[in-house]
């Protein structure tokens, strides 16, 4: 997968240069080319922001080093282009998903107050947020998403699994987890796990994941209950 990015800290994006991501990109799995915006400004001090219209607080980012940078990154057009926003939709699992099937990404990192909003008109697909609350650029943003979306490329995490089975794959979080010791500080993993009855843990782990997400997130337990009831999902019941 192919992904590019817009941000006028492109530094920040070393992280991706550790771990998982790191190691996938040392495979080819995984493609990142981060572009800093000011080297596409026309201005002699390669400015990339200014005061808003109308007057307000902080600046906006101008709109051509930002048409410029974007178009230059994908002349084509063939990348989702995508503004990461806290005005966007909420960024979820399905989304992620969906993401991931995409050949080419185009992620924009706004700073400031944002970007001007004909950048938005004339060159982005979507906008989106991972949250209800607002940071000071869009680069955390992205690398979320990044991270996100690349554990979903076939060879990047090594197997299928770790996706199948975790928090939000199925619309229920994850069950607990214990390695050794079978003993620590006088708390000891639960004998289920310990006997080798791939189906009592099978369904220990089925019932651990809808008592936790009950208890922490009863919107995700009543929309799995409401599919469970109409046949969309497994329906062991709690036990």
């Amino acid at each position: 997968m192919k992904i590019k990015v817009a941000t006028i800290f492109p530094e920040m994006f070393s992280i991706l240069d550790v771990g998982i991501l790191g190691r996938a990109k040392q495979k080819g799995l995984l493609d990142v080319q981060v572009a800093n915006i000011r080297d596409y400004s026309t201005d002699k001090h390669s400015k990339t922001d200014d005061a808003p219209f109308g007057g307000g607080a902080g600046m906006v980012m101008t709109p051509q080093p930002l048409h410029d940078a974007i178009n230059a990154l994908d002349p084509t057009r063939v990348a989702r282009r995508i503004y990461l926003s806290p005005r966007g939709k909420t960024l979820n699992q399905e989304t992620v998903e969906e993401l991931a099937k995409e050949r080419e990404l185009l992620l924009v990192c706004g700073s400031y107050e944002g970007i001007d909003e004909r950048v938005i008109e004339l060159d982005i697909d979507e906008e989106i947020s991972i949250g209800d609350y607002v940071l000071t650029g869009g680069e955390l943003p992205a690398m979320t998403l990044i991270n996100a979306v690349a554990r979903y490329v076939e060879g990047v995490l090594g197997s299928n699994q770790s996706t199948d089975e975790e928090s939000f794959a199925d619309g229920l979080l994850e069950y607990p987890q214990y390695t050794r010791p079978q003993i620590f500080e006088g708390l000891a993993v639960p004998e289920v796990l310990l006997g080798g009855n791939h189906k009592q843990i099978e369904d220990w782990r089925f019932n651990k994941r809808l008592e936790i997400t009950e208890q922490r997130r009863p919107d995700m337990y009543a929309r799995y209950q409401a599919k469970s009831a109409n046949g969309d999902l497994n329906t062991r019941s709690k036990k």
